[in-house]
């Protein structure tokens, strides 16, 4: 159940709270790297409500809750691996959403750099910690953050390939800590269910 809502709040953290959260408030997002990321919360939820059955299991020596518990691992280890797929084949795509996303919002501010499209790309900048897409002659009038070193962070198309990169290499690490703890949960509940029948077969 813990290990659960470490994932759910890991999970979250990446939609609402990381730099990617920024891309998810403009309408359009990268839908890939959102729907790994959607794949790995329902996993912990998943997981966090089959440690019940779990539990009560065990208490009861139940093989019925037990083999329930074996069951919900077995989907859940299936949605550990969904989202690594994800991860690992999307990457390049979401990579290109995301940065198409920053382009048009550079590109809208460029044709209209006043009201809501200022406030957009300033959101971007500020969450990538960049300015720009690279060529500093392209900087003048942009809304950049304060305290950035340009022209070291003045490529947000870099950044935006860096940012996911770093949290699509989080994800991966959370899904195969999860994926293993869920092989244990697997084995131990197996060898657990298997006592409970041999204890009733000798009775």
């Amino acid at each position: 159940q813990l290990a659960g809502l470490a994932v759910i709040a890991f999970g979250l953290w990446l939609r609402f709270g990381g730099p990617m959260a920024e891309f998810a408030t403009d309408k359009k997002s990268p839908e890939l790297f959102f729907m790994g990321l959607y794949v790995l919360v329902g996993a912990g939820a998943i997981m966090s409500a089959v440690g019940f059955f779990g539990c009560c299991g065990a208490a009861r020596e139940s093989q019925c809750l037990i083999g329930t518990f074996f069951a919900c691992l077995l989907v859940i280890f299936a949605g550990e691996v969904t989202a690594g797929v994800f991860a690992f084949i999307g990457k390049k795509v979401a990579i290109q959403e995301a940065q198409k996303i920053y382009e048009d919002a550079y590109e809208d501010y460029v044709k209209n750099p006043v009201g809501k499209v200022n406030s957009t790309i300033y959101r971007y900048h500020v969450a990538l910690q960049c300015c720009g897409k690279g060529n500093v002659e392209q900087q003048t009038g942009l809304p950049c953050p304060e305290n950035i070193q340009l022209p070291k962070a003045s490529n947000c198309l870099a950044e935006i390939q860096n940012v996911i990169d770093t949290q699509l290499r989080l994800v991966g690490i959370v899904g195969i800590a999860i994926a293993s703890i869920t092989i244990f949960g697997m084995i131990f509940s197996m060898v657990l269910c298997c006592t409970i029948r041999n204890m009733r077969e000798m009775i």
